[in-house]
């Protein structure tokens, strides 16, 4: 495993959760994959990447293109960032099978998501996170975004999971810093932030690190204000969190990888276009994000 990573932070410190680029037809770009995890990595300070996230567009990609991608951004960046592989699926099956398959290209940790439209109940998202993390050696981290999955995962749950060796981290995307501190309080879960707006609030409470959204554009600045809080700096990481307000906003005005992969495409990177059933950003919805980056200070865009 690469990056920054130390026993506190096992996957370090900032990550995104990286746009999976098509070209124009909606196939994949691996070639551009490649291209912008380089940049993420070499360019913006990223400590590791997510690939096949939510942001990576799992849920319209087959398993076959989920490997293809996966394996071209470990064999890009593998050798300096922390590369975890999203699995989680609401099929325990399913996301045992896509946990071996990463693990065969060479990913070095798996990232699965409460399981979503069923809605199991608390022992069951228990079976289902053990059972996924018995499937490799690879390290896991859980993820918890009830408003995307429609189920929360309860402090004493997480007490229990945390109770496998392999399941050391968990992605917070809940919006309930009471909870966080319970969880952070109750296990040795390695906590990282994985909604932006709350990384600081997040990260004063205890949390090691940033999973990103933003971090496409701002992975640097959010380096320093980790750095800045680990370092009990709370001023300077408060203005810097204050300078990335309107990139928060300006970002999760649509859905995140409908703005990302819109800023992207303005700075000539890699990104394409979504696929059905999001929609690309309008021509409205591109004035305003370049006016949001801009008073955010994002290089490369002007009101």
């Amino acid at each position: 495993m690469s990056g920054h990573s130390t026993p506190d932070a096992p996957f370090g410190y900032t990550l995104s959760a990286m746009v999976t680029p098509f070209r124009d037809d909606g196939s994949l770009d691996l070639e551009g994959a490649q291209e912008l995890a380089a940049h993420l990595v070499d360019n913006l300070g990223h400590d590791g990447l997510v690939i096949n996230g939510t942001t990576g567009e799992s849920p319209t990609k087959t398993d076959e293109e989920d490997v293809a991608v996966l394996r071209a951004v470990v064999q890009a960046v593998g050798d300096r960032a922390t590369i975890i592989a999203g699995v989680g699926t609401n099929d325990t099956a399913h996301s045992i099978g896509a946990a071996r398959a990463a693990a065969a290209v060479g990913a070095h940790a798996v990232m699965a998501v409460t399981p979503y439209y069923n809605r199991p109940s608390q022992a069951g998202l228990l079976a289902h996170f053990h059972a996924i993390a018995d499937a490799t050696d690879l390290p896991m981290i859980t993820y918890d975004i009830p408003k995307r999955t429609g189920t929360a995962i309860e402090t004493d749950t997480f007490v229990r999971i945390a109770e496998h060796p392999r399941i050391i981290a968990n992605k917070d995307a809940k919006g309930d810093l009471e909870a966080a501190q319970w969880v952070m309080a109750r296990t040795d879960l390695a906590w990282y932030s994985g909604d932006d707006a709350l990384n600081l609030p997040l990260l004063c409470l205890g949390a090691v690190g940033m999973i990103s959204v933003v971090g496409h554009l701002v992975g640097d600045r959010l380096s320093e204000m980790a750095q800045a809080v680990r370092e009990g700096d709370l001023e300077l990481a408060r203005k810097i969190n204050t300078s990335l307000l309107p990139v928060y906003t300006g970002v999760f005005r649509a859905q995140g990888v409908v703005t990302i992969k819109a800023a992207l495409a303005h700075l000539g990177l890699p990104s394409g276009p979504v696929r059905l059933p999001l929609l690309d950003a309008t021509d409205q919805e591109r004035m305003q994000l370049c006016s949001d980056l801009a008073a955010g200070s994002v290089a490369g865009f002007s009101a």
